[in-house]
């Protein structure tokens, strides 16, 4: 079974910077596409940026140009730099990915949340 461990959240000023971290472990085959959604109180989750594993990427247009999505295959991670936060970012931040197990068999896992806070 594939699992998704996140790390990186915390408390910082608007402007400050924070990377994300999203480690997957279990047998995989492969994986397709990682990405980094966002549920802030009273909100629904969203997706804030997007790779696969051609190294396409997408973002929300709420972050463009100020968060960065990576990914190193060959660690089963992918990134989520985040610069000049704004309090509007503060959410619970999940990883999500998608590819194929061991057994050839398709997963779709999330992660736990990590919890990002922007001080204005």
């Amino acid at each position: 079974q594939v699992q998704l461990v996140e790390s990186g959240g915390g408390l910082v000023q608007a402007g400050g910077s924070l990377r994300l971290s999203c480690a997957a472990s279990g047998s995989i085959f492969g994986i397709k596409r990682m990405g980094w959604y966002r549920q802030a109180p009273g909100k629904q989750r969203e997706l804030v940026a997007a790779i696969a594993n051609t190294d396409s990427t997408n973002y929300a247009d709420s972050v463009k140009g100020r968060f960065t999505i990576s990914r190193d295959n060959a660690k089963n991670t992918a990134y989520l730099q985040m610069n000049s936060l704004k309090p509007e970012d503060t959410a619970v931040y999940y990883c999500n990915a998608q590819g194929l197990e061991g057994t050839y068999s398709p997963f779709n896992c999330w992660g736990q949340g990590t919890q990002v806070t922007v001080s204005s």
